[in-house]
């Protein structure tokens, strides 16, 4: 199909008439009237019919007009959505993130980013550390935030938005409760934490290893972050966990802090792409919201 010539076939009759074609083209009538002779040539079917000095559409000629229309509105379709694309207005974020962003600092990001960017499509899973990267490098998202230790992964970039403190935590009536404890006491409590794979859980085992410490016991494992603060709540063992996720809590009097002597341990939320990647232009405006976001915490 000639396409250069089904768009001056199109504007003849868009426009009434060979010369106003010509016109809003900017190409010289005969041009125009040898292009579309020779368009129908190609399609061996009369477009056009003389009345006269007058061209009208043949039978042909106007059901190939229903066509061309819904092709160049569809053209008109692609270029402005190519333009919004470019602007990020449109397009599809895949994003991961760990438990503690996608629970505590997520839903209000992103709601304040869709209200700014309502045309663009987020997808967003919550998963562990490992699978967070993985996820990344497979490239099932685009975008990995992550809230854990600084730890680093090959082919990956980290962009730290901020830090705050790791806590061991307890029910308020705990006989370690608001005390000064050394880790050997901490870490002979129960704890409830999540599964394997989480870098909290992996800092805590590094921490009793450095400090030639058996590892904790993990009474009760949960998937989710909010059932194991709720466990600890309800009365049954530890917590080590982002003072983020609790500060609250503990304010509150639900959660009571347990001060462990020697630990001052960083909890490092970033947000994570694949290394000497160029993010889309949506993906790009929405780091820029999260960097600001997070700028007021640090």
């Amino acid at each position: 199909m000639n396409l250069h010539g089904l768009r001056l076939f199109h504007a003849i009759v868009r426009y009434g008439g060979v010369t106003r074609a010509a016109e809003e083209l900017n190409i010289s009538q005969p041009a125009v009237s040898s292009q579309v002779k020779k368009f129908e040539r190609e399609l061996g079917i009369q477009l056009f019919a003389s009345e006269g000095r007058r061209l009208v559409l043949t039978d042909a000629g106007m059901q190939l007009t229903g066509y061309a229309e819904r092709l160049f509105m569809l053209e008109q379709d692609v270029e402005n959505f190519v333009q919004d694309f470019r602007a990020g207005k449109k397009g599809l974020i895949r994003l991961t993130a760990t438990y503690l962003p996608s629970n505590f600092l997520l839903p209000g990001w992103i709601a304040r980013f869709k209200q700014m960017h309502e045309d663009v499509e987020l997808v967003v899973s919550t998963t562990n550390t490992r699978m967070a990267f993985d996820q990344l490098l497979r490239y099932e998202a685009e975008i990995a935030v992550y809230g854990g230790g600084g730890i680093t992964h090959s082919g990956i970039h980290w962009d730290e938005l901020f830090e705050d403190e790791m806590w061991f935590v307890v029910h308020p009536d705990h006989p370690y409760a608001g005390k000064e404890m050394e880790l050997r006491e901490m870490v002979a409590e129960p704890f409830i934490m999540r599964e394997e794979g989480s870098a909290t859980r992996e800092r805590l085992v590094s921490l009793c290893t450095t400090n030639n410490l058996a590892a904790p016991r993990i009474a009760l494992q949960f998937n989710g972050l909010n059932e194991t603060i709720s466990a600890v709540k309800a009365g049954y063992g530890a917590n080590f966990i982002s003072s983020l996720v609790v500060k609250e809590d503990v304010q509150q009097g639900r959660l009571a802090r347990v001060f462990v002597r020697g630990v001052q341990l960083k909890n490092t939320v970033a947000v994570c792409t694949r290394a000497g990647e160029v993010l889309s232009p949506a993906a790009q405006h929405l780091v820029e919201l999260i960097r600001q976001e997070a700028s007021v915490m640090k």
